[in-house]
């Protein structure tokens, strides 16, 4: 997306140039080269990224008597030998669930991971499954996985997640997920009543060069895409094509603070 604006910036500049208007040419040219430098040197990105991920913590306040981390899904990746494994960017999701539901656990207290991905990457298995199978080897029992494997994106994250919770009577939601995509999830979960507590399972931050690099303009362009979907939550609510927003005294689970 950031290269894709960059090539716009200069196609309208060409369109300039050639309709014999070299000021405004010139001008659109600086603009986007502007861009593609304080977006690939840092400075953009940095600061799209530190608005993101500011205030999420690696961990957990307090735990309940009924709690579910729910795992949100970062796609999956076939190998090079066919089998589907998480993708690159859910390990960090995947570990900082499992460590979480250790920590639960030595409270006493009853703990679920439900881990929430359908076939987005259309491999022919869900996430959740996937998922299942790391979290079973880093010692999280099968019964105490509850999957939701229909989603495709994370509003339906949050709208599927909704049965199993009231299912279950959780008394504290636990949403784990990288830092970059929290505060789009908090928003989307709370539209259906779900106050999870959000705990990050990865952090990224800008590397500051004087020459653009490929990672600074992959995070911005994760962070600008964060950036779309909070915006397009908005919208479509304001033109009702979103699904109804659960009134907040419907709540049956909260988080303990």
């Amino acid at each position: 997306m950031t290269l894709i604006l960059f090539l716009v910036l200069l196609l309208i500049a060409l369109v300039f140039l050639w309709r014999r208007r070299p000021g405004a040419g010139a001008a659109w040219l600086v603009i986007g080269v502007a861009w593609l430098f304080f977006a690939g040197c840092g400075p953009l990105t940095g600061m799209l990224l530190g608005s993101l991920q500011s205030g999420f913590a690696p961990d957990v306040t307090q735990w309940g008597q009924r709690n579910v981390i729910i795992l949100l899904g970062a796609g999956t990746v076939r190998s090079g030998a066919g089998a589907i494994e998480p993708s690159l960017y859910a390990n960090g999701r995947i570990l900082r669930a499992a460590e979480l539901y250790r920590s639960c656990k030595a409270t006493g207290a009853d703990c679920k991971v439900e881990v929430s991905g359908g076939d987005a990457m259309k491999l022919k298995q869900a996430e959740a499954d996937v998922y299942a199978i790391t979290l079973d080897r880093l010692g999280v029992p099968r019964p105490d996985l509850l999957l939701e494997a229909q989603s495709m994106n994370t509003f339906q994250n949050a709208q599927f997640s909704k049965p199993l919770l009231m299912s279950y009577g959780a008394d504290k939601v636990v949403l784990v997920s990288s830092a970059v995509h929290l505060k789009r999830a908090v928003l989307y979960f709370s539209h259906f009543a779900i106050h999870g507590e959000p705990v990050r399972g990865d952090y990224v931050t800008a590397r500051y060069d004087w020459l653009p690099g490929s990672d600074n303009l992959s995070y911005a362009d994760f962070a600008i895409h964060e950036y779309v979907g909070i915006a397009r939550y908005h919208f479509y609510n304001a033109m009702g094509w979103n699904v109804p927003k659960i009134p907040e005294e419907s709540v049956t689970t909260q988080t303990h603070t």
